[in-house]
């Protein structure tokens, strides 16, 4: 796990971004708090400099919107979606569950037969 900071410092519709092995963006919605991929599936842009509005963000870059629960893009020009991430509070500390070797945003995994 992954400490993103304290509750209290990340605001209602604000975000923070987490330096990781891929980045990781989080949010709060309504103090509902999300994390998933920091960035965007259709050019490299940081979600967490987009526009949060309900529990969807909106890419900076060519607005692009992904939905915070599922990490579903809503529509073009993004067509893959972003992973997400369990965000776990804790003590009033923000964690990010990341698994160690998660494979990036849009990779298929094969599964064992």
């Amino acid at each position: 796990m992954i400490c993103a900071g304290a509750v209290s410092d990340l605001p209602d519709g604000e975000s923070v971004r987490i330096e990781a092995e891929v980045p990781i963006a989080v949010f709060n919605v309504e103090g509902e708090f999300y994390a998933i991929d920091d960035t965007c599936t259709h050019q490299d842009a940081s979600l967490s400099d987009g526009w949060v509005e309900g529990c969807a963000v909106e890419c900076p870059l060519h607005a692009a919107c992904f939905d915070l629960r599922t990490g579903v893009p809503s529509g073009p020009p993004a067509r893959r979606p972003v992973r997400t991430h369990e965000v776990v509070v804790s003590d009033g500390l923000l964690y990010v569950n990341v698994p160690a070797t998660a494979p990036a945003a849009g990779t298929l995994v094969a599964e064992a037969v």
